[in-house]
């Protein structure tokens, strides 16, 4: 073997109603005394519960997806002005890249209390849309120095949208596996974030309602997949997305679960020894098929479609994925593969007619 690889620091915590203690000691730590609290309109609950324990300078309710330019500006304006010390945020993904957004001006440091299985928190990676694209880089300014993980958090999740943000976690596993800086350390983790993932998903599809195993298992897989994911980078499912969320306003996760599918059919014969390890993780024979049968069992959004994309707009959509295909990708590809990848996605067509080798 020989590769480089880049573990991020960060403390993370695990626990059941441990919100409030776990963020007033990570607080506590970094000394802080003048807290500008980011919260989503969902997460009001848990963000007054914070207020009542945390020094808080401003409270900054609210957070639009692919975090707009404007956004990032007035919530940094913000910050300034109250003379802030320290982010906190709470809320899923949208809420903690508008939180990473601020910290990458300010460079004030940032914890995160994450609602949904979006694994931005566990992350360097930042993202601002503007003028119609998403741009996204690396900073090590915008990785929260701790992240709290309270199944609470979760528990009044939709299993609808439990179920797209957790395979929102899945695809950062299987990009993880071919993207620019895939290393062994990085595909063991992927593996097992698959497993538990494949578990937890499984667990609150067919028995809502009924304990926290299925979404801690869910969470456990998130994080994993996410630290996966920022040492190996964006793979092209992620270029993918982020062109039809940035450009096209599709929503984040739920565009993440439709695509998923058709990129690892594009890969698949491309990558046998990415495949065997999906394959083992969700437990079959072939990965493709193993992924199919477990989006079946979950009832899994299907077609890009369905989420507001227009048909008029593959072309388009097709030459910005062109334009950011990592030269990692185990497969070429090329103008014509594009518009088939996405034309398949949006319709909800049988992923496996993508197979180089059906």
């Amino acid at each position: 073997m020989s590769f480089s690889h880049q573990t991020l620091g960060q403390r993370v915590h695990f626990g059941a109603g441990n919100l409030g203690s776990d963020v007033s000691a990570a607080v506590q730590r970094l000394t802080a005394r003048r807290v500008m609290l980011i919260a989503s309109s969902s997460a009001a609950s848990a963000a007054d519960q914070l207020a009542e324990v945390l020094p808080v300078a401003h409270r900054f309710d609210g957070a639009r997806q692919h975090v707009p330019a404007e956004d990032a500006e007035a919530a940094g304006r913000m910050a300034e002005q109250v003379d802030a010390d320290l982010l906190v945020c709470v809320g899923g993904g949208s809420v903690i890249g508008l939180g990473k957004a601020v910290a990458l001006g300010s460079k004030l440091p940032l914890i995160a209390a994450p609602t949904t299985y979006a694994g931005s928190e566990a992350t360097n990676v930042w993202g601002i849309t503007e003028q119609g694209r998403k741009t996204t880089g690396v900073d090590d300014a915008v990785l929260p120095r701790s992240v709290i993980y309270d199944v609470d958090l979760v528990a009044t999740l939709s299993t609808s949208l439990s179920i797209s943000s957790g395979l929102n976690a899945l695809a950062h596993c299987v990009d993880s596996l071919w993207a620019p800086g895939a290393d062994p350390l990085n595909a063991a983790w992927a593996e097992e974030a698959m497993r538990a993932l494949a578990l937890g998903l499984v667990q609150i599809t067919e028995n809502p309602g009924t304990g926290v195993d299925g979404p801690q298992q869910l969470q456990y897989g998130a994080y994993l997949a996410a630290t996966a994911f920022a040492s190996a980078g964006s793979g092209l499912h992620h270029k993918i997305c982020h062109v039809l969320g940035g450009s096209f306003g599709l929503p984040h996760a739920q565009t993440h679960a439709v695509v998923l599918p058709y990129v690892l059919a594009f890969n698949l014969d491309a990558a046998p020894a990415a495949g065997d390890r999906i394959a083992r993780a969700l437990g079959g024979a072939d990965a493709l098929d193993a992924l199919e049968q477990l989006r079946a069992r979950i009832d899994a959004p299907r077609a890009l479609k369905d989420l507001g994309l227009q048909e008029q707009d593959l072309q388009g959509a097709a030459a910005q994925v062109l334009d950011v295909v990592p030269a990692s990708n185990p497969r070429g590809m090329d103008q014509d593969d594009a518009v088939r990848l996405l034309r398949a996605a949006w319709a909800g067509q049988d992923p496996s007619e993508l197979r180089s080798h059906p």
